[in-house]
């Protein structure tokens, strides 16, 4: 019912994620930004499990062939459908047979294309999410592909519009310490903390990568691998610290001086390339 057009830069399916498989190696996945995938649900009437499509940087290019009710959601990109500008974290119904497409975000780097009834395709490991690392779930979409709709819905939407907040320049990722903090230097930890950090161009659904002043160890020793978990903070040879994000892999060798809260990911996945994040301790955690 849905005809891919052009994918953007990357385009792919996500639910909820495939959780409980660590043990064989193989990650939750899932939507990168959790909130906003949720948030299109609920505005087309989805049950929260529905599969959306998260769109990197915009640039997707679809054609409806049935009458559709979406949403776009996550980073504030413009929707057009024909030569008509519509805005997002709303309910949008789109005609069969015209194209709708997302321009370029102007704050943010992932949107959710919602569909009522959801993405359907085949779930691997109980998930239709996409995941990079590991290779499972469907393939990033390509010009010609066909989506099918699903019967994911529930009781039909009654919202008008969601009023979010909007993206910082410059936002404040709340932390914990890591399991290896003790390995890292007491000016480490407080340098983490008082510097601002450069998103690099080189990260993806599995981490963003920063380029700011470089955290000391105190141990040197080489670290057996051991498990790794969403939002933790690693930090390999150079001293520079890599955020994990929903494709992480289940193991690593580098230590990890901090872990960001759960309800902050979803911001550490809309960061872009060139923008600085600063990171603050949970009120919980201490300095």
């Amino acid at each position: 019912m849905i005809e891919v057009i052009a994918p953007g830069p990357l385009a792919t399916v996500q639910d909820l994620g495939r959780p409980g498989y660590a043990e064989l190696g193989v990650g939750r996945s899932g939507a990168a930004d959790l909130l906003s995938h949720r948030l299109g649900n609920r505005l087309v009437g989805n049950a929260e499990h529905a599969a959306t499509v998260e769109v990197t940087f915009g640039g997707l290019r679809i054609r409806v062939r049935a009458d559709l009710l979406i949403a776009v959601t996550g980073a504030p990109a413009p929707v057009f459908v024909q030569s008509v500008q519509y805005g997002g974290n709303a309910p949008l119904r789109v005609p069969a047979g015209v194209e709708l497409r997302l321009g370029t975000p102007q704050a943010g780097l992932r949107s959710y294309l919602a569909v009522r009834g959801g993405i359907a395709c085949e779930p691997v490991l109980g998930s239709r999410s996409t995941d990079l690392l590991s290779g499972l779930g469907p393939a990033p979409l390509r010009a010609g592909d066909t989506l099918a709709v699903g019967e994911d819905s529930d009781a039909a939407p009654i919202v008008d519009v969601a009023p979010v907040p909007g993206y910082q320049d410059e936002p404040v990722l709340r932390i914990r310490p890591g399991p290896r903090r003790d390995w890292f230097t007491p000016e480490a930890w407080a340098m983490l903390l008082d510097s601002p950090y450069t998103v690099t161009p080189d990260g993806n659904r599995i981490g963003v990568r920063l380029s700011g002043p470089p955290l000391g160890r105190a141990v040197q020793a080489e670290l057996p691998s051991e498990p790794l978990v969403l939002g933790a903070i690693q930090v390999p040879a150079n001293g520079q610290p890599l955020v994990f994000l929903a494709d992480h892999p289940v193991t690593g060798g580098y230590p990890v001086i901090g872990v960001v809260c759960r309800a902050d990911v979803g911001r550490a996945a809309q960061l872009r390339p060139g923008q600085r994040v600063r990171f603050a301790a949970s009120p919980d955690a201490g300095r």
